[in-house]
């Protein structure tokens, strides 16, 4: 009889364990944005282009999630456009931890109750632009979840410096290469499928 009770708790345990997670999956009531920060110019692995590989990926996902978008952009922006010198003004405002100054900020941010952040990987770390974006604004009760551009260093810690940064509660990341970003526009549609599927989107 003990023996029955207690795979019938077992089961009971892991019952409401899945229900659980599955309502805290659920995001058909929430609020989203979808906040980026691209670049267009020369870039590794797609040449000269118009539209930033972020930029496309972020659109894609506020198109499939209904969320409104929002670009951070540099308040001034002297940023070069050649791939190589603007490797070494990202590297060089890493090394000084710079808070470049943004020219706008989301409106009622306030009422957000997810926030994706989509970001290119510059040095195994987002633009500094994002760390002024994140410290200008209140993460309280927020969940986040990141996405990534890249030509091979993947999500690198971007999550997790994201985590420190926002204290927000964290879901699963997704990285995408920028060239598929810019030429198999049906694969990255498939691609963000998938991943906001794991979210519960």
């Amino acid at each position: 009889m003990n023996k029955i009770l207690s795979a019938f708790f077992i089961s009971l345990t892991i019952f409401m364990g899945f229900n659980a997670k599955a309502k805290e999956m659920d995001m058909s009531n929430k609020k989203v944005l979808v906040v980026y920060f691209s670049k267009t110019g020369e870039q590794y692995g797609v040449g000269n282009i118009t539209e930033g590989n972020t930029a496309i990926i972020a659109k894609m996902v506020a198109e499939q999630t209904g969320a409104d978008l929002f670009e951070i952009k540099l308040k001034n922006d002297t940023y070069p456009v050649e791939y190589k010198p603007l490797t070494e003004v990202a590297l060089s405002e890493k090394k000084a931890n710079a808070r470049p100054g943004i020219a706008d900020d989301v409106e009622n941010f306030a009422n957000y109750d997810v926030v994706f952040i989509g970001t290119p990987n510059w040095w195994a770390d987002m633009p500094m632009a994002l760390y002024t974006f994140i410290e200008s604004n209140d993460w309280s009760g927020k969940t986040v979840a990141p996405f990534v551009t890249h030509e091979g260093s993947g999500l690198s810690s971007i999550p997790s410096k994201i985590k420190a940064a926002t204290g927000a509660k964290m879901l699963d990341g997704m990285a995408i290469y920028g060239h598929v970003a810019q030429n198999d526009r049906e694969q990255s549609k498939a691609e963000i499928t998938n991943w906001l599927k794991k979210l519960g989107f």
